[in-house]
């Protein structure tokens, strides 16, 4: 895979390199504020274009076998891993991720959802059903009816990715849609395109055939309302705000296109009296540090009983005090930059507005001195209640509220479901039965029993305002397709 990072990238459109009708922009590195590339700026036909691409090589590509769909994952799974110190450096030079988790949770999980997915394209797509007995009448003579269902692929999927995660998001959409049958143009967040486009080598070089993958980027909102609304498109599949997954929705509903998204998330800790503190500790400091708290599933919303609340806020704040802030580059970092000046400023006045409304700051809060970078220091806001915005909206950096509760379970239950989202909860206690229990309760897509670990063949998706459908594992290859019946007379 050549390595083309460093000068400009052109658009992938119908199997050739095209150069972008608005010229290019710099993508910075959040650590340094230098210039890590430049990525092509789509016109609005452009990415209509690629849709277009898109469309034609479907006919082609739904026809082709299980096994050769999963041998061309495999082949770009092989040269990703064969490029991947490279990957890894620009994956870390555009997103700011620390080199632990640019290697093992980004590029290193791109890889093995590719490889997940080549299996995937293995799976059967096909069901028998139960005969039925139909009795004589209007509908013809009395018959034994067979029926299968069958999976099917959706079509053209538009996929619009994070800016987090610029290898496992992207991965985890672009390889089960293509294992399914589909083609996909790509429409990756404008802050770290580029490891998108690295993605794209790989499939070129492993013999994708034109138009099956498709990458077009840019910073106008044209860019991305362009590969929403074009005709060719059947499906969206987005990872990124409620407030763009809305917008997204009312586009596909008036078209009654396919929806996959998974949105924000303010996901509620239970700390019971009888919980692990450490654990819980451990558990719930690792918002500050996986993509510096821009993941949406981080334990950001704390909900501590008040028999344990000044220990388990004390031990918190100590964690987040031993966590060096700085260079991702260096080893010892653990809490790198956010992505932009920009997040930077909204992360600040969450906590500024935490501060105002009566929320004790006791670990964080000021700019760490950086002199340059987009740094915010891991910041524990205590004595909060449900109702402060720091507690009810994504803030979507490195910082955790604590509410504290008097009552039983009852209680707990009901604060960690007074939230408009509902991606991942989770609950600590002794008592493994209770927390089952009380997880049952929580209206949230998934829920962690003492851990924030993730099973990755479990479904994942959100309820309320974090999402619509469920993907990972088996499910992802169910949400990029259809489910068609086939009846015969037996």
């Amino acid at each position: 895979m050549k390595d083309t990072a460093r000068g400009p990238r052109k658009l992938l459109v119908g199997g050739e390199w095209t150069e972008p009708d608005g010229g290019y922009y710099e993508v910075l590195d959040p650590a340094r504020e230098s210039v890590v590339g430049l990525a092509p700026e789509a016109s609005r036909q452009q990415v209509h274009d690629a849709a277009r691409a898109a469309r034609a090589a479907f006919a082609s590509w739904s026809r082709t076998t299980p096994g050769e769909r999963a041998a061309l994952l495999d082949r770009a799974a092989d040269l990703m891993q064969r490029d991947f110190a490279a990957a890894a450096e620009l994956a870390q030079a555009e997103s700011g991720a620390t080199t632990g988790t640019a290697r093992g949770m980004q590029v290193a999980v791109g890889v093995a959802r590719f490889r997940r997915y080549a299996r995937g394209a293995l799976e059967p797509v096909e069901e028998g059903l139960p005969p039925q007995v139909t009795e004589a009448g209007p509908m013809g003579r009395a018959a034994v009816i067979g029926a299968l269902a069958v999976r099917q692929p959706v079509g053209v999927v538009t996929c619009v990715t994070s800016y987090n995660n610029p290898w496992a998001n992207p991965a985890g959409k672009i390889a089960p849609a293509l294992a399914m049958g589909n083609t996909v143009v790509v429409k990756p967040a404008p802050q770290d395109p580029l490891s998108v486009f690295r993605m794209a080598d790989a499939l070129q070089e492993a013999g994708a055939p034109p138009g099956v993958v498709n990458v077009v980027s840019g910073t106008a909102v044209a860019v991305g309302e362009a590969a929403v609304d074009a005709p060719d498109v059947d499906m969206v599949s987005f990872t990124g705000s409620t407030a763009v997954g809305r917008r997204i929705g009312e586009v596909c509903g008036r078209a009654v296109k396919r929806q996959l998204m998974e949105l924000g998330g303010k996901g509620a800790a239970i700390v019971l009296g009888d919980a692990d503190l450490d654990a819980a500790v451990a558990g719930i400091g690792t918002t500050y540090a996986f993509y510096s708290g821009q993941i949406c599933t981080a334990p950001t919303r704390a909900l501590v009983h008040r028999s344990v609340y000044d220990e388990f806020v004390g031990k918190l704040a100590a964690y987040a005090g031993r966590l060096k802030v700085g260079d991702p580059r260096a080893r010892d970092t653990v809490v790198g930059p956010v992505i932009s000046a920009a997040h930077r400023e909204r992360v600040e006045s969450y906590v500024e507005s935490g501060r105002k409304e009566g929320a004790t700051v006791v670990a964080g809060g000021e700019r760490p001195a950086s002199g340059t970078g987009f740094y915010v220091a891991p910041t524990l806001l205590a004595d909060c209640t449900n109702d402060m915005p720091v507690a009810r909206e994504e803030i979507f950096g490195p910082v955790v509220t604590v509410v504290p509760f008097d009552g039983d379970e009852d209680e707990a239950v009901a604060l960690a479901n007074d939230s408009d989202y509902g991606l991942i909860d989770y609950v600590w206690s002794g008592d493994v039965a209770r927390a089952f229990r009380i997880a049952r309760r929580l209206r949230a897509g998934g829920v962690g029993v003492n851990t924030v670990g993730r099973n990755m063949e479990a479904p994942f998706g959100g309820f309320k305002r974090s999402g619509v459908g469920r993907d990972v594992g088996s499910y992802a290859l169910h949400a990029y397709s259809e489910t068609q019946s086939i009846v015969w007379p037996g």
